[in-house]
């Protein structure tokens, strides 16, 4: 390799790690408020009603977030947007930090939701674009490491400062708002996406008028591009249905049903979440290669046989583990990581980020709705819900490796396709 190559790979490699702490400033937030508003229940006399509502509110936001975010990327520069959704969390978080009512952390919440929701599509295309099509998977998946650290280090700030009352809480804040901070220095020296700033130039050229047409939103819904934005949505909701379960129900399941003590499932998420995290990495060696549909179809099958075995034999400790492991392997191969690395391939450049943040946003309402319903069909016996996720894995990895097992790897296809005009 030359030094030219040398530079260039590291450069890349830099700009996946800076815009992908994103993705730990979004894990990070969501597992910090979970915590830290348990927190500030006692401290700042909370109720649980308006822990619910915050907890609520975050969703929703995220989801707003993302849904403007990635449309005002693909307007305005993935540049402009990533700084601004930064300044928007260091705000939010600062807020929470010092928040001395209700009424003064719904506001934070509501910057820190918007801001994380905003950040992701433009950070995720802003490293697609940097990328090569040797490398784009590998560089995209690093993000999902990134999710993961941040993740770990919620929990790890959880252990430490947890029984320090208001003190721990705002700990907790805080790491997530000088992160931003950080990162947001950092994406400084980061210039604008070369090729959003030549699409762009294009669409603002009279003449150009596929450039034009690929920037509106109604092209999602003609044709090369329903297609894939359909699968991509329903994958991201129905994986996210079962995702979403296992960590927000996930304790309740193993305590109340399997008879398992917290802290022995504490015990075994964290083993579990770096075994998932080991296999993030085997994905990188091989999303770039010819294999990677089989990889997602094993990790489908195993995520589709996770849930099975619970809904089959029942739901007892022994099943519950097994199902928690089999969640590692759908998680690394058929879960966010290829779905992210899919997204930046199946839209022209003026609709990456906007396609981006409708389906993500979907998912986060889809999923909002689903946590209100999840105590109910508790309620009837645990088997119920793994049969229904066991049917949602099923159905939401089956469609997209009908429609993603013949297109080509890595590749910006979409820039040379012309849009429908009529639809």
């Amino acid at each position: 390799m030359t030094t030219s190559n040398t530079e260039h790979s590291r450069s890349m490699w830099w700009i996946a790690l800076v815009n992908g702490m994103a993705s730990y400033i979004d894990a990070a937030a969501i597992v910090s408020s979970a915590t830290a508003l348990v927190i500030y229940q006692e401290a700042l006399g909370l109720t649980p009603g308006q822990i619910g509502t915050l907890s609520a509110m975050l969703t929703l936001c995220i989801a707003l977030g993302s849904f403007t975010g990635g449309r005002l990327g693909d307007r305005f520069g993935r540049k402009r947007v990533f700084i601004v959704t930064m300044v928007v969390v260091v705000i939010g978080s600062a807020a929470l930090v010092l928040a001395p009512t209700f009424e003064a952390l719904a506001f934070g919440i509501i910057l820190v939701g918007i801001g994380t929701g905003a950040d992701l599509p433009v950070s995720l295309a802003t490293i697609a674009e940097a990328a090569g099509n040797e490398n784009r998977g590998r560089l995209i998946s690093f993000s999902q490491i990134l999710w993961t650290a941040g993740i770990l280090a919620s929990n790890g700030f959880g252990v430490i400062v947890g029984d320090l009352g208001r003190l721990g809480g705002q700990i907790m804040f805080g790491h997530v708002g000088v992160v931003a901070l950080i990162v947001f220095v950092f994406r400084l020296g980061i210039p604008e996406s070369e090729q959003w700033k030549q699409a762009h130039q294009s669409a603002e050229t009279q003449q150009d008028h596929t450039s034009q047409a690929k920037a509106r939103l109604r092209v999602l819904f003609s044709k090369p591009y329903l297609v894939p934005f359909l699968a991509l949505l329903i994958f991201n909701v129905l994986t996210s249905f079962a995702g979403n379960s296992n960590g927000q129900f996930g304790a309740y399941m193993f305590v109340n049903v399997g008879g398992a003590s917290v802290s022995a499932y504490s015990a075994l998420s964290i083993g579990t979440g770096l075994l998932g995290a080991a296999l993030i990495l085997v994905f990188m060696k091989v999303v770039d290669g010819k294999h990677r549909m089989n990889w997602f179809a094993a990790g489908a099958i195993g995520g589709t046989v996770g849930f099975a075995v619970p809904a089959i034999f029942g739901v007892g400790l022994t099943t519950l583990v097994f199902q928690l492991l089999m969640m590692q392997l759908m998680a690394a191969f058929a879960f966010e990581p290829i779905q992210k690395v899919w997204a930046q391939e199946s839209f022209p450049t003026l609709l990456r980020t906007t396609a981006q943040g409708i389906i993500v946003g979907i998912s986060k309402l889809c999923v909002a709705a689903l946590g209100f319903v999840t105590p109910l069909i508790l309620e009837t016996g645990p088997r119920a819900l793994f049969i229904f996720l066991t049917a949602a894995v099923l159905i939401g990895t089956v469609i997209p490796y009908v429609v993603f097992r013949k297109h080509s790897r890595n590749e910006f296809r979409t820039e040379d396709v012309e849009a429908d005009p009529v639809t």
